[in-house]
């Protein structure tokens, strides 16, 4: 009794079965994948949460700009100053709640002096948030 080898001459015609066993064992890895991975993606925790009321977000404090051009001239705001007003302006704004943000715009050709007074003055009118604004390096 034989099962049929590579030289059964018999049957000559090709064979006309498609194999899918291969296919189905595809299908079944990839159903259980799915099985296992899809309570991941719909996973959601249901609760009910209380209320409570909280205290407004903060404001945005106030930007205050410090222009010093090439000769040393002030500016508050883009408006002009001599340098008794711009100590009375700071004293104000060290008054208020939050404190302004100043930022100090200097010309490149203004004497660190000049500078220097000017971040004096405003440490001593108690103002604590001070920055320098430079433009960025062309490309």
């Amino acid at each position: 009794m034989s099962f049929g080898g590579f030289n059964d001459n018999q049957n000559s015609a090709p064979m006309a079965d498609i194999n899918v066993t291969p296919m189905v064992d595809v299908m079944l890895v990839l159903l259980v994948i799915f099985i296992i991975s899809a309570p991941l993606f719909t996973h959601a925790l249901k609760l009910d949460l209380p209320t409570a009321q909280s205290a407004p977000a903060p404001e945005k404090p106030e930007t205050v700009t410090i222009s010093i051009d090439g000769a040393g001239k002030l500016y508050w705001n883009d408006q002009p100053v001599s340098t008794q007003e711009l100590d009375a302006r700071m004293a104000t704004a060290s008054a208020r709640q939050p404190q302004p943000e100043l930022q100090l715009r200097a010309d490149k050709s203004t004497r660190y002096q000049t500078i220097a007074e000017v971040m004096s003055a405003a440490q001593g009118a108690g103002l604590t948030k001070l920055g320098f604004v430079t433009d960025p390096k062309p490309k």
